[in-house]
């Protein structure tokens, strides 16, 4: 029995993973925690980054091994955080179109860098009168009610603006090589919130790492193609087991 550690993007919650888990293997099980300040939970005493990596260390702990960590979004950010602690906490690594390079040139990070901006853009995100353009632009092919119920979430994200602060180029910078983790950089072809390209720039991280971009998908594809995306992290977890026995 494989445990699949879905650490979720900026916005909602674990709660995004929801319609992939009954599509997956038996042999696969899969735990998507909330972390604080996200999907309504409170952010509390959480101020720094490796708050936020506290709670997913805690999170792995309880799971069983073998353990394969799915990182999307600003969830590689946090995932790879925690490996930066020690990578033998996992037994494979899943980034998903992560966050954390070009943290200094792209416009989108360079524009959110004051709290007035962070909750004036939070609130357009999550405004129903902003949800036409952003469901094309951003979830073109997700289901309206699952794209709506994902930008509303996004007002209830307390930590939203403070990952802005957060990240930066130096903290990506200070991330260790991990050369011997089993690991797949996962992007859609189509993703329109954070470009297929940028998956080069984690060779230095994982130098052994395999790249996978899926034609089609965009940057949500456990809500509009959840059949597809239970498939393909079956399919990566199984590989990283048998890469990370071959090693051991």
């Amino acid at each position: 029995m494989t445990t699949l550690i879905a650490v979720h993007g900026n916005g909602g919650g674990g709660e995004r993973f929801a319609r992939v888990a009954p599509l997956l293997p038996m042999d696969v099980v899969l735990r998507a925690p909330t972390l604080p300040g996200f999907g309504g939970r409170p952010l509390g005493a959480v101020d720094h980054l490796g708050g936020l990596t506290d709670a997913l260390q805690t999170e792995v702990a309880t799971c069983d091994r073998p353990r394969i960590l799915l990182g999307h979004g600003v969830g590689g950010a946090i995932a790879l955080d925690l490996l930066a602690r020690g990578p033998a906490q996992v037994d494979g690594l899943i980034l998903h179109a992560p966050v954390g390079t070009r943290l200094d040139t792209r416009l989108f990070p360079r524009v959110m860098s004051t709290r007035v901006v962070q909750r004036s853009v939070q609130g357009v995100i999550s405004s129903p009168l902003s949800r036409p353009v952003l469901r094309r632009l951003a979830l073109g092919g997700v289901p309206r009610e699952a794209a709506d119920r994902t930008l509303a979430a996004y007002g209830e994200c307390e930590a939203f603006g403070r990952l802005f602060d957060w990240l930066d180029s130096a903290w990506f910078d200070a991330l260790p090589v991990l050369p011997d983790l089993p690991a797949v950089v996962l992007w859609g072809e189509k993703d329109r919130v954070l470009d297929a390209e940028q998956r080069q720039d984690y060779q230095r991280l994982l130098p052994e790492a395999r790249e996978v971009v899926v034609p089609g998908w965009g940057h949500f594809p456990m809500l509009d193609r959840p059949q597809a995306y239970a498939r393909m992290l079956s399919e990566l977890s199984r590989a990283l087991l048998a890469e990370a026995g071959h090693r051991s």
